[in-house]
């Protein structure tokens, strides 16, 4: 008799409507589709999936958003275990860029099925991510919302809002060299994005991945300092094609070295926020993940 799956529901995350019950919803789901599951709700995620790993579990289901995906996976990767998905989070970005249907219901349905497909990891310093990293705008964005949110109580979304003007008003500058494909180049740049596997950067599918198997990390670089010439690059990214911007210089490598005059660095790794010592030692690790996707047939006709 085969075990019951562990489903590591992230108390703590989720954009669930008032009234909604996420435990009963999949609870409700998984029995829908004749799979017994062991529910372990909390807010210390990589715990859990460390002990669901050290378990032998064959499968390991995240449900909650990315954060959720990114501290499953750093555990399920490189094991006998696969990663599962619930999408449960605001944004999705692994879910929506596998493959995986976004709703509960779809999701535990491509549990059932269970097709397997093994996908790339991006790793910096020694942590995994499975979307993308970034260092300068964006991670300090993320201190100073959680800022507020702790000093003043402010919702997520209140939070974000005040921390973008102040970040846009005030943005950090680095001085950067970075080592790639055999070569040094300098920069001087509010934003590097590092992503797992190419991020698309023009028209209406800007920020989403064609694939997440083809081995290179993407780096995207801007050179744009002042705060209309980000905003210029945010609705470029909408409207038009950045790739040959000027202002944007966007390559791809298998493994980067970032070096900065300064010690320790705030690094955004799928949306959430560390301090690493420099230099910062990106990787590509080529189908480091096995996941449950959708069968192609099953993707195309989504």
């Amino acid at each position: 008799m085969p075990r019951p799956i562990p489903v590591i529901l992230n108390t703590g995350a989720g954009s669930a409507s008032e009234g909604d019950d996420p435990a009963a919803r999949i609870r409700e789901a998984f029995a829908a589709a004749g799979l017994e599951i062991r529910l372990m709700p909390g807010q210390d995620v990589s715990l859990l999936a460390r002990r669901a790993v050290r378990e032998g579990h064959d499968v390991v289901v995240a449900a909650g958003g990315d954060g959720t995906v990114n501290a499953v996976a750093a555990q399920v990767a490189g094991t006998k275990s696969a990663l599962a998905v619930v999408p449960m989070g605001t944004l999705n970005h692994f879910a929506r860029d596998a493959g995986i249907p976004l709703d509960i219901e779809g999701a535990v349905r491509t549990i059932a099925a269970n097709h397997r497909s093994r996908v790339d990891v991006g790793v910096v310093n020694g942590r995994i991510f499975v979307n993308n990293s970034s260092i300068g705008l964006y991670p300090t964005l993320v201190i100073r919302r959680e800022n507020r949110r702790r000093r003043q109580g402010s919702g997520k979304w209140t939070a974000l809002f005040w921390a973008s003007l102040t970040v846009l008003r005030k943005h950090p500058m680095l001085d950067l060299a970075l080592k790639a494909n055999g070569s040094v180049t300098h920069q001087r740049t509010p934003l590097v994005f590092i992503g797992n596997n190419e991020y698309m950067i023009e028209g209406p599918q800007a920020g989403r991945r064609n694939g997440m198997q083809d081995g290179k990390l993407a780096i995207y670089v801007t050179r744009r300092h002042g705060r209309r010439g980000l905003v210029a690059l945010g609705l470029r990214s909408m409207f038009g094609s950045l790739r040959d911007a000027l202002d944007l210089e966007a390559f791809t490598t298998t493994d980067m070295t970032i070096a900065s005059r300064r010690r320790h660095l705030a690094v955004a790794t799928d949306g959430e926020v560390s301090i690493m010592e420099t230099p910062l030692r990106y990787e590509n690790r080529p189908a480091a993940l096995e996941v449950v996707v959708p069968a192609r047939e099953d993707a195309a006709a989504a």
